[in-house]
């Protein structure tokens, strides 16, 4: 068959439910790095509650937004996701969002260090989702838009500046969760963007063929879903502990490491 461009939308409610883990992921990320923020001391980074920054900052607000938004995706055609490339995302937000948040904890969040870290962690974001969509397979190929690439990556660039000045100067509950619902719909806009750049060219004369070996659209909500969920929940249950033990017993402490202060 000639190959055609397939129309594609998205399903409103998963959509809206992108925004919502999104914002959930940021707002834990932002109480984890006021803490790291309250813990640390000058030649001592609170390493603990970066790396949980990072990882409800990365897995939650930014991959798990990722992929509730592909599974929102609709298309008439068979799509599969090849697991090394998708679990190779994850950890790539995961990594990138914590080395960011704690080169820049280590200054005190001194703008300089956000001027450099924020660009460099927003091309991170945006390499894991270009990474995501990789992992696709189906009976054709994309055709990109790379003015809408390049706009995708300047959001992402522009997002992860925001986050990781937030990140340090949001103290009020209230603020923080402005800052939260900024930060998700920063990272809803670039990932939508992103997919607004591909358009789907369908090769096959079976639009729908047996994906096997690959993990399918409907085999992701729950997972991704539940393991958004544990994470907040363990993060937000680690620094209520953290609360109440006070600022030198908590979990946190214990994973301090003396870190010398860059000049």
């Amino acid at each position: 068959m000639n190959p055609e461009i397939l129309a594609t939308s998205h399903e409103a409610g998963l959509v809206a439910l992108s925004f919502v883990v999104s914002a959930l992921g940021a707002y834990t990320a932002l109480a984890a790095a006021a803490a790291a923020a309250r813990r640390s001391r000058p030649g001592h980074l609170d390493r603990f509650n970066v790396a949980l920054a990072g990882l409800s900052l990365g897995g939650i607000a930014i991959w798990s937004m990722h992929f509730i938004g592909m599974i929102a995706w609709q298309v008439d055609i068979g799509v599969g996701y090849r697991l090394p490339e998708t679990l190779v995302s994850l950890v790539a937000a995961v990594l990138v969002s914590t080395l960011a948040l704690g080169w820049v904890a280590a200054s005190g969040g001194e703008p300089r260090r956000i001027a450099v870290a924020g660009p460099l962690a927003g091309l991170g974001v945006a390499a894991m989702h270009y990474l995501g969509m990789a992992s696709m397979r189906f009976s054709g190929y994309f055709v990109w838009d790379m003015a809408l690439v390049a706009l995708s990556v300047g959001i992402a660039m522009a997002a992860a500046s925001a986050a990781l000045w937030l990140a340090f100067r949001t103290t009020a509950r209230t603020h923080r969760a402005a800052a939260a619902l900024l930060m998700a719909g920063a990272v809803c806009s670039m990932h939508y963007t992103g997919m607004a750049a591909a358009s789907v060219v369908c090769t096959s004369r079976e639009p729908n063929p047996l994906l096997a070996q690959l993990l399918r659209p409907a085999d992701l909500p729950v997972p991704v879903i539940a393991v958004a969920g544990c994470i907040a929940l363990i993060i937000g249950l680690d620094l209520w502990m953290q609360r109440l033990t006070g600022p030198r017993h908590g979990g946190g402490a214990a994973a301090r490491r003396p870190l010398r202060r860059p000049s």
